[in-house]
């Protein structure tokens, strides 16, 4: 073998082989390739050449047969290997595909990777066919049926339109401390005690808790959050009616913005938002009163992401709800510490989303798109 195949390089093909082997990122292989055949060039017998790069003499034949019958990049290539035939052919592929799009069979939520082999099998003439084969031909057509997304899906329209700029158009907005818009949204949270003390962390030992726990109700969140600057509030009530949404709008006029000459209000289209649940909750005067200096303005349904405070909501989950709290007093503490420290440091959330982008990004959505110049 040795005799027969003999390699001799150029120098233009040692100085290739020796920079492949200096520098950047290569298959393992290729670099042992590369060490074949300098070595080879330099009259090392195959067996040495095996015992010092950590191949087979087999695979040191072949390399320096592809470079004496080609050439060096021959030589430094993969040779085709045969492989098993595929399993599925196109049309049996295609029909995995589309069985996997289907609904399930009764009794079953989703279709699994045993469910459709089985089903494969019933439909074609295969005898038989592995959940690994399956997976694969699923795997090149990136699906996978097991997995399901809850989406909301928006009626897009006119109005749904005519929503999502005058929010945008608000946020854009020159801040005006006399005309301040706020982002307001309300979320409940549980109660969650434990039923045993937890044990601290130690060194080389995470904190460990029990994994029963003791419900103690739920309470509310309303969330306000001043667009233009940086501040928030918490306010944590027992019940999320009518009368804790007049509430907090007669906060917003009387203790929050009291020099306001008109508060503009960004908030979803929850039944108790609006104008009724302050006539509900006071007298038609004081309802009247607080109203006038309000200028409420609703995101498009199914369109909450339009709501700079949502964004807020889900840190303060994060950063502080992310955890066992069971007593409304714990809560309340916590809540107001976390709220003081957003304060202090003037934690802002920065919207990027503006009318312009919108236009283009969602141009779907307009009956007459403007291109994007």
């Amino acid at each position: 073998m040795n005799v027969r195949y003999r390699v001799e390089l150029s120098q233009g093909e040692r100085d290739q082989l020796s920079a492949l082997l200096s520098g950047g990122k290569h298959a393992v292989r290729k670099v042992k390739r590369a060490q074949i055949l300098l070595a080879a060039d330099g009259g090392a017998s195959d067996a040495a050449i095996a015992a010092n790069v950590g191949v087979g003499e087999s695979t040191v034949y072949r390399t320096k047969r592809r470079f004496v019958e080609g050439n060096v990049e021959l030589a430094l290539s993969e040779e085709p290997r045969p492989g098993a035939a595929r399993k599925l052919s196109g049309k049996e592929e295609a029909l995995l595909v589309a069985t996997a799009c289907s609904n399930p069979p009764d009794g079953h939520t989703r279709w699994t990777l045993s469910l459709l082999a089985g089903e494969i099998v019933r439909l074609t003439e295969h005898t038989d066919l592995s959940r690994e084969t399956v997976r694969r031909r699923l795997a090149e057509n990136t699906l996978k049926p097991w997995l399901q997304d809850m989406w909301c899906i928006p009626q897009i329209d006119g109005s749904y339109v005519a929503r999502m700029e005058d929010v945008l158009d608000l946020y854009a907005e020159t801040p005006d401390p006399k005309r301040p818009v706020v982002c307001f949204d309300e979320s409940p949270t549980q109660l969650i005690g434990e039923i045993r003390q937890p044990i601290p962390a130690a060194p080389g030992q995470p904190r460990r808790y029990d994994y029963e726990y003791r419900r103690n109700g739920t309470v509310n969140l309303f969330v306000v959050l001043d667009v233009h600057r940086p501040w928030r509030t918490v306010k944590v009530t027992q019940h999320r009616a009518a009368h804790d949404f007049a509430e907090c709008m007669r906060d917003l006029v009387d203790i929050h913005f009291p020099r306001a000459d008109l508060i503009r209000v960004v908030m979803d289209n929850l039944s108790t938002h609006s104008a009724g649940s302050l006539y509900e909750a006071f007298p038609a005067p004081e309802a009247h009163r607080i109203l006038r200096r309000l200028e409420f303005h609703y995101t498009p349904k199914h369109a909450s992401w339009l709501n700079m405070v949502e964004i807020e909501i889900g840190v303060l989950r994060s950063q502080c709800l992310d955890r066992r709290i069971g007593e409304l007093r714990v809560l309340l503490a916590q809540i107001a510490a976390w709220q003081r420290q957003r304060n202090n440091t003037r934690a802002r959330i920065k919207w990027m989303f503006t009318t312009e982008r919108a236009r283009i990004k969602l141009a779907h959505a307009y009956p007459h798109p403007v291109k994007e110049s």
